[in-house]
């Protein structure tokens, strides 16, 4: 079994053969200098090797697998752990000339032009020849040296859908022996419709220019799947040389088309993810900006990516990537504020990492990410950056076990689909700002209630539907009574597509005792994303004690009004955004309506009692008073048990492995404050004990890490 340190994992991804021969000093000195400073930072591993398939095997047959060395025993000389990855995402260019037909195709018979990275059809038999080869060559090589730990295997897979001829013949046999012949495809996907019925397999379409959503829902499964069982191929040849201790995984980045973490990761030992987010004002609190349609952006924002990431095994994560300085384009020079690096990084673990790796150690002269600021700038020399990560490197170190593999706690459980998420990017339920098609519609619908339950001091669990009941039963799943036991409170938006089975699952769980809330299109559609020809939402009527036929887009917010008898407390400037639905009360209570003349005429929130449990049906987008004034009344009282706590204020809690209860507290904000203890702490980075009721200083851009008295705390 695997094995990762008992402590937070700190470092940056390491890229030696980067530097440029023209500097003045020799690459052996700059190598030394390099680890030195990285010991001298705390730094307690780096990830190399992944980006340079043609720096091993510059021609075709021919391997440099030396050049390396220096870099593992040099690291293993300051006990600095190392990654290793292969590096089957940036293919080489004699590759790409000598074997032209691995190329992907973004549209049938269109490639996608070489260049940048990724831009291989990476199920071809060709292209798997040579990756198994470079892969075998390397780890042969170099698996077995005592520094490294693990293997990250290619690099945030899943950036292309494949469109190649190869490709979608295997679609078609996929088609084929799932559903055994064309008449039950036809009548699955309704290709009567548009008079696409099939006759053969052969009248099956390309998919670039289809607009029906059952096939496009499939598409995107059969890529996912088609990543899924590279990363799990690639795994498969890493186990052949790792040792017992080591772990193989590879970097998430959720946004990715061609991908689904959940299954992704069920080959890996261990999840990764990249979290990049905004700094500087981006993470001020409170958050007075209005909400960006397709710019996730704020303090939210890394909660919610950490959230993402522990949600793909349920288990504490690594972060592979995140920022060390300015990120992305020349135009888009952002550092953060002097504290905002310590911020990021320990919310990130009070979430569940463990590991914090930069992206890079130094900025690189050349290249398309010339200005993707590392951990030193284009002088090499350490600077504000350098000077804040040693000091958060050496907080981990104080730290030690106390905070490593932390299990984050949870006021609420949001239920996440990839497969809504896949067809609302080609058939979106939402408009954006200037009247067309909002791709990022499902997580214009998911989004608001997780931002809610942050503005409101709630921490959230995020779970895959597959997690909690998986209809094909090959999923981890669990009953509806455990699931009401560990989740009490599970919050269900946009999940459009969903299977008989599951939305009876979800009215086990009500009966067994959990509050289900329902967001819009939650269960309109079957698992084909056919509409269903009941009432929505679907199975969950009687449950719910309301339904609706009618639904409407909304041009403007509209307010709404608090029902008298109403436990649900709603601020004046509470409103409806984007969306509603027509729900009609049959026996539950109405907690909110619509002050508006045609809209008010249906509930926006409605509520009832359902065996143990509870159905929540909302039936609107909810503004951010209104989102915010749900997780109150969702949660009333936060796990993290902090009272009064100022509006730049966070607080996340969590367990550690040994019992420990561990507090993270924020301060977002240029202006120093101070919180009351709400038990007896002790403070993890300095060992002083504070009684409950002590107030306790925070400066600006500060965070403070305390764990409950008699729990005790690591000396300094």
């Amino acid at each position: 079994m695997f094995q990762l340190p008992q402590r937070v994992l700190f470092g940056a991804a390491y890229y030696h053969e980067y530097r440029p021969p023209y500097l003045a000093e020799r690459p052996e000195e700059r190598l030394t200098s390099d680890l030195d400073r990285m010991a001298e930072a705390h730094f307690t591993v780096i990830r190399v090797g992944e980006s340079v398939w043609s720096t091993w095997e510059p021609e075709n047959d021919v391997f440099d697998l030396d050049w390396i060395e220096p870099v593992l025993d040099g690291a293993h000389e300051r006990g600095i752990a190392v990654i290793l990855g292969t590096p089957t995402y940036a293919v080489p260019p004699w590759l790409a000339r000598q074997y032209p037909e691995i190329a992907g195709e973004r549209r049938t018979g269109e490639r996608i032009d070489w260049g940048a990275r990724q831009e291989v059809d990476y199920t071809h038999p060709a292209f798997r020849f040579h990756a198994e080869r470079v892969i075998r060559r390397i780890l042969s090589r170099h698996a077995r040296h005592p520094t490294v730990i693990g293997f990250q295997v290619d690099n945030e897979p899943g950036l292309r859908l494949l469109h190649n001829h190869g490709v979608f013949q295997r679609f078609t046999d996929h088609l084929r022996h799932k559903y055994g012949d064309v008449e039950t495809l036809n009548r699955e996907w309704g290709l009567v419709h548009w008079s696409h019925r099939l006759t053969t397999w052969a009248d099956l379409w390309t998919p670039d220019g289809n607009a029906q959503p059952q096939y496009d829902v499939a598409w995107r499964e059969f890529q996912a799947r088609q990543t899924t069982e590279f990363i799990a191929w690639q795994a498969g040849i890493v186990r052949e040389y790792a040792r017992p201790d080591q772990f193989v995984t590879t970097c998430v980045s959720h946004p990715l088309p061609a991908m689904d973490d959940d299954e992704l990761t069920d080959a890996l030992d261990v999840t990764a993810g990249n979290p990049y987010y905004d700094m500087q004002d981006a993470l001020l609190l409170p958050d007075e900006r209005k909400t960006e349609h397709n710019k996730p952006t704020g303090v939210w924002t890394i909660f919610q990516i950490a959230d993402r990431i522990y949600s793909s095994r349920q288990a504490p994560f690594l972060v592979t990537e995140t920022n060390a300085a300015n990120i992305g384009a020349p135009w888009n020079n952002r550092p953060a504020y002097d504290g905002q690096w310590r911020q990021a990084a320990w919310a990130l673990v009070a979430r569940g990492a463990r590991m914090i790796e930069y992206w890079h150690w130094h900025t690189l002269h050349f290249g398309a990410e010339t200005y993707w600021g590392g951990v030193l700038p284009h002088s090499g020399r350490p600077g504000r950056t350098y000077d804040e990560l040693a000091r958060l490197g050496a907080e981990f170190e104080t730290a030690g076990p106390l905070v490593t593999g932390l299990e984050p706690d949870a006021d609420l459980t949001m239920v996440y689909s990839t497969p809504s998420k896949w067809l609302m990017q080609k058939h979106p339920p939402l408009a954006d700002r200037n009247g067309g098609p909002d791709d990022a519609s499902y997580h214009q619908i998911f989004d608001p209630f997780y931002r809610g339950a942050f503005d409101s001091g709630r921490q959230v669990r995020i779970m895959h539907a597959r997690q909690l009941h998986d209809p094909r039963g090959d999923g981890p799943g669990m009953s509806a009574e455990e699931a009401a036991r560990r989740h009490p409170v599970l919050v269900v938006p946009a999940l459009y597509l969903a299977a008989d089975s599951t939305l009876d699952w979800f009215a086990a769980y009500a009966q067994a005792g959990g509050h289900l809330v329902l967001g819009p299109r939650t269960g309109y559609a079957d698992h084909e994303g056919r509409a269903r020809q009941e009432p929505a939402p679907g199975r969950l009527v009687e449950a719910a004690g309301a339904s609706y036929e009618e639904f409407s887009n909304l041009r403007d917010d509209i307010p709404l009004r608090t029902v008298p008898s109403s436990p649900l407390r709603l601020p004046e400037q509470a409103t409806a955004t984007r969306w509603t639905d027509g729900l009609t009360a049959v026996d539950s209570e109405v907690l909110a309506a619509y002050d508006h003349p045609h809209f008010g005429r249906w509930p926006a929130i409605t509520s009832r009692r359902h065996g143990a449990g509870r159905v929540t049906c909302v039936g609107t987008v909810p503004g951010r008073e209104l989102a915010q004034a749900l997780a109150v009344w969702l949660a009333p009282a936060p796990r993290h048990g902090w009272q009064d706590l100022p509006p730049s204020v966070t607080v996340t809690t969590a367990t550690s492995p040994d019992g420990h209860r561990v507090h993270v507290v924020h301060n977002w904000s240029w202006q120093p404050t101070q919180v009351t203890a709400p038990v007896a702490l002790s403070d993890v980075l300095d060992a002083t004990a504070a009684p409950a009721g002590t107030a306790l200083g925070l400066g600006a851009w500060d965070v403070r890490i305390f764990v409950t008295a008699g729990e005790a705390a690591p000396a300094a």
